[in-house]
């Protein structure tokens, strides 16, 4: 017997709002800014969480299955090509 719940179409575990409530609460914790995005069952982290500074720079917060913080890569290695240090002119 197999269901879905939710949007997105992550079939990748038993995510729930509350289980995801507590990973963005986790990785604001340990970044201050506001959540832009969340994923499940992302390849650097049971939940990936995208959060967005003040500044406008964002850093994306892994997590493992059990809500401890594996790593937050600076968004430079980001490959969506809004590098902020990159002002190119031409």
């Amino acid at each position: 017997m197999a269901y879905a719940t939710g949007s997105g179409g992550d079939s990748s575990g038993n995510a729930t709002g509350a289980n995801l409530e507590k990973a963005k609460s986790v990785a604001l914790d340990h970044v201050n800014g506001r959540v832009t995005s969340t994923e499940i069952g992302d390849e650097e982290g049971y939940y990936q969480v995208e959060v967005t500074r003040d500044d406008g720079s964002q850093v994306d917060v892994n997590l493992d299955k059990n809500y401890n913080v594996l790593g937050t890569p600076d968004d430079n290695e980001s490959s969506d090509g809004k590098d902020a240090a990159n002002d190119g002119g031409g």
